[in-house]
């Protein structure tokens, strides 16, 4: 039979698994928040959008791949001060939110800015022939028409968080990643470390047959 032990640190499961789902929820929606808008303007300004600026393309794009390349890890550790200055603390799923959403924020930008690239470009075409601006044809056009290719790109985003949020657990995030390391791995409970990997499979399998069932949808309703 199982020990009173690990019974009682199984029992810190079900919080640990809300705390990562806390992180994940509010990291994706700030990084949205940032990323979408972001990855807009890449796209707008880049050489083959709307409106074409090299100079501000090359400077946001260079900044977004630097973003981008930190190991999460690192850019947590770096962000602590800020993370103080907002939250007041550094420890803690809320903490956490603040280096994740910073994170996440950079590949959200990318993904958009995919998407919307993938548009054809005869249906923009039309638009600007019928006398859109580009603010109406972003709105009207190309983000409708990119609506399930961003649902695939957010599905992934939330994959990466629920990544980086057991990470977060290595330096005090809480959550399942802290159970795993704090009691799986320090205190040699390998079944509390397969619970809790376990769980992080299932809210990733979850989050991809989700966003798999909801673009097919919007893909045929076109």
């Amino acid at each position: 039979m199982f020990s009173e032990k690990f019974i009682a640190t199984l029992s810190m499961l079900p919080m640990a698994t809300l705390e990562t789902v806390y992180m994940v929820f509010l990291s994706t929606f700030f990084a949205c928040l940032m990323g979408f808008p972001l990855g807009v303007y890449l796209y707008a300004t880049s050489p083959a959008g709307l409106v074409p600026r090299q100079m501000q393309y090359n400077v946001i794009s260079r900044i977004v791949n630097i973003l981008r390349s930190l190991p999460f890890i690192i850019l947590m550790i770096l962000l602590i001060p800020l993370t103080r200055l907002i939250v007041k603390t550094s420890i803690g799923p809320t903490a956490a939110i603040v280096p994740l959403s910073i994170a996440a924020a950079p590949f959200v930008a990318r993904v958009t800015e995919s998407a919307l690239s993938e548009v054809d470009q005869g249906v923009i075409t039309a638009a600007k022939a019928m006398g859109s601006t580009a603010f109406q044809i972003i709105r009207k056009v190309l983000v409708p028409e990119a609506l399930p290719a961003l649902v695939s790109g957010l599905a992934l985003t939330i994959i990466n968080l629920i990544g980086y949020s057991a990470m977060a657990g290595a330096i005090g995030g809480k959550g399942l990643g802290d159970l795993a390391i704090r009691y799986g791995y320090h205190r040699f409970e390998t079944d509390v470390m397969i619970c809790a990997v376990v769980i992080i499979l299932l809210l990733v399998e979850a989050v991809q047959i989700t966003g798999t069932l909801i673009s097919r949808s919007l893909l045929s309703k076109r």
